[in-house]
């Protein structure tokens, strides 16, 4: 039985971020300028432990939560995510358990996190172009690195992978196309993502936006393209299958065709609030309700009543056609993962 909230939006899909650390500083989420080497970082204290992400996350899956991705930060900082992994495989009703990395550190741990239960994999890769790669990872990404890390994943059964690309004009739109033709036929599909206002810190403006359809239109006139069914309700890619048929592309275009009508996802981030929109600007805090020893019947409760109000649909009033909108202070992504 799905919790449906206040638009009727099933429950469905819970992100959890392990941890606000990050082993690179990519500009449009953690610039090196205020994430620098004094920054504070929640302490191992202020972060949940495994033991109280797994009850959130088992009390999720009674209301109706079938898909668990654990995000950060990079959640492969944490040593110990094999087991977690574990915990959470075991879980009935989970269905899909995936991660999301920048793949840095994936290669040495793929088998033994397949091993332990994960299901898939979505490395995020901006560029194939070595410079723009390091530019936009913020100095910090080895491009070898992360090629072994897609290869390892793959061996490891970690399939399909999904690359995530965040798009940004000129800076990396010019590299699609390339990065576009070396995964073709591989089995791996990529995902081309408008870059966002996520967060206050990353400057964003509309004119670095390279809207899908202009993407779909450069990617068409190269190798054709046929639209595909949505994998499930409220998938948010838009899917495309090459016509030759050496695999799929998806489109995510949360800021010129928001999707908000059927989000399913709700995040739990590594200090225990609980937030249902990538761009909220609150959360609830589940964290001190698990410290002082909730059972699972009480949580149950607050989760319910936390998804039984949500309204919020961020991205459709923020729109440049709705009037409505106005800015808000936002959570950072790097505290809630993508």
């Amino acid at each position: 039985m799905h919790t449906r909230d206040a638009l009727d939006r099933p429950l469905h899909d819970l992100r959890i971020s392990l941890l606000d650390r990050c082993n690179f500083r990519c500009p449009y989420c953690m610039p090196e300028s205020e994430f620098h080497e004094d920054y504070q970082f929640l302490t191992k204290s202020q972060r949940l432990t495994h033991d109280e992400i797994l009850k959130v996350a088992r009390v999720a899956t009674s209301l109706g939560v079938s898909k668990l991705r654990l995000t950060g930060g990079e959640p492969l900082l944490d040593k110990k995510l094999p087991s977690l992994v574990r915990g959470l495989a075991e879980l009935p009703g989970v269905e899909d358990l995936a991660l999301t990395t920048n793949g840095m550190l994936l290669a040495p741990v793929a088998q033994t996190l397949a091993d332990a239960g994960l299901q898939r994999v979505t490395i995020s890769l901006d560029s194939l172009d070595e410079d723009v790669f390091r530019k936009m990872s913020g100095g910090r990404g080895d491009l070898a690195t992360v090629m072994q890390a897609i290869d390892a994943a793959s061996a490891a059964g970690l399939a399909p992978i999904k690359i995530n690309v965040v798009v940004e004009r000129a800076v990396n739109d010019h590299t699609v196309l390339d990065l576009l033709d070396h995964f073709r036929g591989t089995g791996h599909i990529v995902r081309l993502i408008e870059f966002m206002d996520v967060g206050n810190r990353n400057g964003w403006r509309m004119d670095q936006v390279v809207p899908s359809r202009e993407l779909l239109a450069k990617v068409e006139a190269r190798w054709p393209l046929r639209s595909a069914d949505r994998n499930y309700p409220g998938e948010v890619a838009r899917r495309y299958e090459y016509a030759d048929g050496q695999g799929e592309i998806g489109f995510i275009s949360s800021v010129t065709e928001p999707f908000c009508g059927s989000c399913s996802r709700a995040r739990l981030s590594s200090d225990g609030m609980l937030y249902t929109c990538l761009f909220a600007s609150r959360g609830t805090d589940l964290r001190e309700p698990l410290r002082n020893n909730v059972d699972d019947d009480e949580l149950a409760d607050i989760l319910s009543r936390i998804w039984l109000q949500r309204a919020d649909r961020y991205s459709e009033l923020r729109r440049p056609d709705v009037a409505e909108h106005h800015a808000l202070s936002k959570v950072e992504m790097y505290r809630i993962g993508g």
